[in-house]
């Protein structure tokens, strides 16, 4: 998940002594549930969340960001622009606003070198809030689990990230990886699906790396804590710490996230 994720780097930057191991979480889902792990609440409304910065005078709207954002409850180093159900309605009120699809990218662009990276989580339904994040963003890993492991319908999402690419003009963004989750080696169909990914000429060598199906990663969420303080050594753990470290690779090699 984006939120392992996210917590992982800065973990791996701080074991690695960076000056600057901070990293911004950005919960575009109405749903708000990266911000409930993160931050204990998803109590966020128009005043203190995502929806107040799409909403803001885009002259203020780099200030407004960072007025908004909340330290996470995992580590003080990461920190958490919150999600709301407003979000939910936001798309036919951005409709009318000037540049809305920049709405999001435009005040990231001043606030970035105040963190090592930035993660955005996106609902898997591509939406006028997937583009907004999608134009923001340098890197797209593509989370999925093995019941939807189809490379067609893989390479249908490859191809609508490269049509928000080409469209919106933004040739800094690429797919970066597929992370396989949920992946249970004892059900044949899963298997079989990761067979042929990694098979696959175009979608193989994108492929991340693969998260164990684990119980432990729910529990971890009901808990507001991150797998890795939860349970360190499960093999989920394990899994999202390697990907983590690959992830922080490709980026380096790539650009920023």
């Amino acid at each position: 998940s984006a939120t392992n994720t996210a917590y992982g780097i800065v973990s791996m930057l701080r074991h690695a002594g960076a000056a600057n191991p901070r990293v911004l979480l950005i919960d575009t889902d109405s749903q708000a549930h990266a911000t409930l792990v993160t931050t204990g609440s998803k109590d966020y409304g128009a005043d203190d969340s995502l929806y107040t910065v799409l909403m803001a005078d885009r002259h203020n709207a780099a200030q407004t960001l960072l007025n908004c954002l909340v330290p996470s409850t995992w580590d003080a180093d990461l920190h958490v622009l919150p999600a709301s159900s407003m979000l939910e309605g936001a798309e036919r009120e951005l409709n009318g606003l000037a540049g809305a699809p920049y709405r999001l990218a435009d005040p990231l662009n001043q606030i970035t070198n105040r963190y090592a990276a930035i993660v955005i989580d996106t609902r898997p339904s591509f939406s006028l809030m997937t583009e907004m994040g999608l134009i923001a963003a340098t890197d797209a890993i593509v989370p999925v689990e093995p019941r939807y492991l189809e490379t067609v319908g893989l390479m249908s999402v490859v191809g609508k990230i490269n049509e928000v690419r080409d469209g919106w003009r933004q040739p800094n963004l690429r797919v970066s990886g597929i992370l396989v989750t949920k992946m249970n080696a004892r059900i044949r169909g899963h298997k079989y699906l990761l067979d042929e990914l990694k098979s696959h000429s175009v979608l193989g060598p994108l492929l991340l790396g693969v998260v164990p199906v684990n119980e432990a990663v729910s529990y971890a969420h009901q808990c507001h804590q991150s797998i890795f303080e939860y349970a360190p050594t499960a093999p989920a753990s394990k899994a999202y710490m390697d990907i983590v470290a690959k992830l922080v690779r490709t980026l380096a090699a790539g650009g920023a996230a």
